[in-house]
């Protein structure tokens, strides 16, 4: 059941707004690849979509370790490329981009630099993070990042973490089956978090002391992969972009879904999010190496550390 109307949802068609260029893709086999699409020879697989304060916007690519930066007119720019697996990057206020790196942890980039991206986070008490995905900041700068590394269903052990601006890391989640995107509530007072092999949305009030309480899942869905990235909406909801089914879900604050973006080119749906101050969603479509986008009926949050204008 998607909703209280018994209705299906209604469709939203998105279109490329670009793509990577031919000469930029790496058509080849790495550690990466063979782990998490066995079998497969993938010339890109991006992710993590972030804007900047000039209309810029950023994307990953996981398995060569690059940092993309697409300008307004459409140019495609490698900021930089590292031994790494970049996959959810954050806005922080200082103008910097922060990056969970699967292989490295949580790092900091500036993307004026050239610079390899710099340690945040490599370890937490001397121990290695499982692998980490995704990132958010809240209102007041603290980070919130999921380390999912290769957990499912068979070890729902993946954790959800609270790095403050003081330095303290706090464990806030240590059970879900593949812990993903993850995104704060309009007026911050709920975490959203997909649980990717779960198929689940999962949602968890926040506590005055920045704990969570009371987790529960919010929606489910079904396919072969789950939930990925997360956006927050401004009526107090969330899109859902899902990596098997073709597109984004859009859910209410009662988690019930009233829109699906489809996509045109590709069912691997990895990560969205919205252009600043608009409800403009853009998508990245890893199967195809391409970036969508699509007008919906709700704007998006303004995330907690966005860029500061020029």
């Amino acid at each position: 059941m998607w909703n209280l109307s018994f209705t299906p949802p209604e469709v939203i068609e998105a279109s490329v707004l670009t793509r990577l260029p031919d000469a930029m893709r790496q058509p080849r086999r790495t550690e990466w690849v063979d782990a998490n699409k066995p079998g497969h020879v993938m010339d890109s697989f991006l992710e993590g979509p972030v804007f900047d304060g000039q209309g810029n916007l950023y994307v990953t690519d996981i398995p060569y370790g690059r940092i993309f930066r697409i300008t307004p007119g459409g140019q495609w720019q490698l900021v930089v490329q590292y031994d790494g697996w970049p996959n959810g990057m954050a806005p922080h206020a200082d103008g910097s981009l922060w990056i969970a790196d699967y292989r490295r942890g949580i790092l900091r980039l500036d993307p004026a630099s050239g610079e390899p991206p710099t340690p945040v986070l490599a370890h937490r008490n001397s121990e290695s993070f499982k692998g980490v995905n995704d990132l958010t900041f809240d209102a007041a700068g603290n980070l919130y990042f999921t380390d999912q590394g290769q957990t499912g269903m068979h070890d729902p052990t993946g954790r959800v973490y609270r790095y403050t601006r003081g330095g303290r890391l706090d464990l806030l989640l240590a059970n879900a089956p593949s812990p993903n995107g993850l995104a704060l509530s309009a007026d911050g007072g709920a975490l959203f978090v997909a649980v990717t092999r779960g198929n689940q949305v999962w949602r968890a009030p926040l506590l005055p002391d920045g704990s969570i309480s009371k987790m529960g899942a919010l929606q489910t869905f079904f396919g072969t992969s789950g939930p990925d990235g997360l956006a927050a909406t401004a009526d107090g909801g969330v899109v859902v972009a899902h990596a098997s089914l073709g597109g984004a879900f859009v859910l209410n604050a009662r988690g019930e879904v009233t829109h699906f973006v489809r996509s045109p080119v590709g069912a691997t749906v990895t990560n969205i999010a919205f252009r600043p101050g608009t409800a403009e969603l853009v998508m990245t479509e890893s199967s195809s190496g391409s970036v969508l986008r699509a007008l919906l009926p709700v704007p998006g949050v303004a995330l907690g550390g966005h860029f500061l204008s020029a």
